[in-house]
């Protein structure tokens, strides 16, 4: 194996310069922790302000002809003979530094650019890491051997490693951080073409399709146009372009009413599924990878055109067995797309939304089996609806959501575009997955994991994804913690690029350790806590805990408040601020258990749940537009 060292750029953040030891996990705010005495300013519970110091006082010498009296520390005066000078005040501890509820132990993975290392080609290579025979920790350049013996810093156990390979994984470097990654050695057999993957349509043609829209032509002129007039118009722009970009790779179609029907590059003769076909998941799966998509897009483009050109609305919504063989269609190629395009319910089949709703199932178990299928084969779904139609976004939605696609509501002016960006080919690397090791006594709240090893099957990453984990302390940990200084953390990404090469990326860092007392709040990275906060009260929302969210919420908005009488707000804070207070919107829309988010807030939460930092895309969605539409027409629904 290989290893490159000291790669630049690391997207590894953290919210705070320290990790603060006396976060209270169950939100209630800060717990008091530390020692009576610091040279700093000092809290009393119920007075938010520190208490005057003492007036000094000096005392007349003791006459000499006294003998002395014997020792005894309850003899000690109890005012010494001089105090120390008083501190400045701390501008964030005035108001009362235990107030926030919030936890700012948070760590922001940029994993977009992790997974690309294509800037990172020709650096030295070593071997392959020593690991931890516990917690699988990797050795690096902040790990101590002492006589062929390494103590794993992260949980303790003793190692035995060969003194001359730990020499070569540590003894040139040094520092209180490593970023090292690892590639295998690579064969013929690994090799796969970068342009060797699918991009499969799936399209709703159901009756539905058929509602018109007043739009203004290129003359000037007022057209109805349908649904289904905007999608086949969407489509022929999305191939010839992707005839002029990306020739070499393959497009496929499938189309969806009360039958599901498989046209693949549109060479050969379509395949049908329907009637007893429709609710059998083995079946469809089998039909589809077997049907066969040899041609790229430059040899197909006129039959995918003129089927384009074919297809008319009529019937049902078979919507989750045409997803279904979507995903299997283009699972024989890891990096594949499907973007599915409807505008209802699914009626018939697998992953019907009405039988779920008569049935008062709250999500249907098959859309997320096939998300789960869909991230093991490496394929990622885009689900886009028309404005103004109700198909269940915020259950279909998770197709996207787990797979890492979008989830986008269009209308018949925006469809091309659209889909054009979506079908653009931006995967970095597939089978990702994130590896996050703190020392133990460290644990992941929100995460299932309550240990100091928190391992994330992320599956198919593009440029711009960031994902954010919360950290805090076990409170028998505390002071131990303290008195080390410092907490190790490592991060380890292994995935596969576009060519299929296996690669393992290792980011080791160490974080001094303190109490909230200690610090800064105007110091706060609140760039990495915005995107937090909107991913969490995001997944909290969706996940039903809507209690939550809103006490999450409140937390977030203080503290942002309090931050900005520290020091002036900057642009970028300001649209994390808007997507705090859209959060807000919909949460307080939400009145009973019974109700579920409209598909105008499903789209927002969904993009909530990807949010990433201003100043890693060129394009953001503007949330406080967002908000006031959703103001306009409520956020929320009763089913």
């Amino acid at each position: 194996m290989k290893i490159f060292v000291h790669l630049c750029g690391s997207q590894m953040e953290f919210a705070c310069s320290h990790v603060v030891c006396n976060w209270g996990p169950d939100g209630a705010g800060i717990s008091q922790f530390g020692p009576s005495y610091e040279n700093a300013i000092l809290k009393q519970q119920t007075d938010p302000l520190p208490p005057p110091l003492p007036p000094r006082r000096f005392r007349k010498p003791r006459p000499t002809s006294l003998p002395n009296p014997p020792f005894s520390p309850s003899h000690l005066p109890v005012t010494p003979y001089s105090l120390p000078p008083p501190v400045p005040p701390r501008l964030d501890l005035l108001k009362g530094e235990n107030r926030f509820k919030v936890n700012i132990n948070v760590v922001s993975l940029g994993v977009g650019k992790l997974a690309d290392i294509s800037q990172d080609a020709g650096l030295e290579s070593f071997q392959s890491p020593v690991i931890c025979g516990k917690c699988s920790a990797a050795l690096s350049c902040l790990s101590s051997v002492w006589k062929k013996l390494w103590v794993c810093e992260f949980c303790g156990y003793e190692n035995g490693v060969d003194e001359s390979l730990a020499q070569v994984c540590i003894g040139q470097r040094a520092g209180v951080r490593s970023d090292d990654l690892y590639l295998p050695k690579t064969s013929e057999d690994d090799y796969q073409n970068l342009e060797d993957t699918m991009v499969v349509f799936c399209v709703d043609i159901s009756g539905s399709m058929i509602v018109t829209t007043e739009v203004t032509s290129d003359s000037g002129s007022t057209v109805h146009v349908s649904r289904l007039e905007g999608i086949q118009d969407a489509l022929q722009r999305t191939l010839t372009f992707a005839l002029e970009k990306t020739p070499h790779r393959r497009v496929a179609l499938v189309t969806f009413n009360n039958e599901v029907v498989i046209y693949g590059d549109g060479t050969r003769t379509p395949l049908t599924i329907k009637d007893w076909a429709l609710v059998d998941y083995e079946h469809i799966w089998k039909q589809a990878v077997g049907y066969n998509v040899p041609h790229c897009i430059a040899e197909t483009y006129q039959h995918l055109s003129h089927r384009v050109k074919e297809l008319r609305e009529h019937g049902a919504t078979a919507l989750g067995p045409a997803a279904l063989a979507s995903v299997a269609l283009a699972s024989k190629y890891p990096g594949s797309k499907v973007i599915l395009c409807t505008d209802g319910r699914a009626n018939i089949g697998l992953g019907d939304m009405e039988q779920a709703q008569s049935s008062s199932a709250k999500t249907p178990y098959f859309y997320r089996e096939l998300a789960l299928q869909a991230v093991e084969k490496g394929v990622i779904i885009s689900v886009m609806s028309f404005r103004g139609t109700d198909c269940c976004l915020a259950d279909i939605g998770r197709l996207a959501d787990m797979t890492g696609g979008r989830v986008n509501i269009v209308t018949i002016g925006t469809v091309a575009t659209e889909i054009q960006s979506i079908s653009e080919d931006n995967v970095l690397a597939t089978s990702v997955t994130a590896t996050l090791l703190a020392a133990d006594g460290v644990y992941f709240p929100y995460e299932d994991e309550n240990n100091h090893k928190l391992v994330r099957e992320i599956g198919n990453v593009t440029m711009g994804l960031e994902i954010t984990f919360e950290f805090a302390v076990k409170p028998d940990y505390m002071e131990i913690f303290l008195q080390r200084n410092t907490l190790p953390f490592q991060l380890q990404l292994s995935f596969k690029t576009r060519d299929q090469q296996k690669v393992t990326r290792i980011i080791t860092e160490q974080r001094p350790v303190t109490t909230s007392s200690q610090i800064l709040l105007g110091k706060l990275n609140v760039t990495v806590l915005a995107v937090h906060w909107a991913q969490l009260c995001a997944s909290l929302t969706m996940d039903g805990r809507v209690k939550q969210a809103q006490r999450q919420l409140a937390a977030q908005q203080d503290l942002l408040s309090h931050i900005s009488k520290l020091r002036p707000i900057q642009k970028e804070e300001s649209i994390y601020g808007n997507w705090m207070d859209t959060m807000t919107t919909i949460c307080d829309g939400i009145k009973t258990e019974s109700q579920i988010l409209s598909d105008e807030a499903a789209e927002v939460v969904y993009q909530m749940k990807r949010a990433s930092s201003i100043r890693s895309i060129s394009s953001n969605y503007t949330a406080g537009n967002q908000k006031k539409a959703l103001v306009k027409k409520k956020a929320m629904q009763a089913m």
